[in-house]
């Protein structure tokens, strides 16, 4: 997920985002402990697309005040 596209979800939509991509990251983490993945740089991308949205309610957070 781009940064442009981040940047135009509202709030409660990058929220939601978040805990979408944490369950299928456990979801991955799990197969690939089981069976492995055919691309384990999936997990790492996972964690980097959720860097991202957690910096952009970190962000959103941080202008409010």
């Amino acid at each position: 997920m781009k940064t442009s596209e981040i940047k135009e979800l509202s709030t409660p939509d990058l929220v939601e985002r978040i805990d979408t991509e944490k369950t299928m990251l456990v979801r991955m983490r799990l197969n690939h402990a089981i069976t492995p993945l055919d691309n384990p740089q999936k997990i790492k991308l996972a964690k980097k697309t959720i860097a991202r949205l957690m910096t952009e309610l970190r962000y959103r957070e941080l202008n409010k005040k």
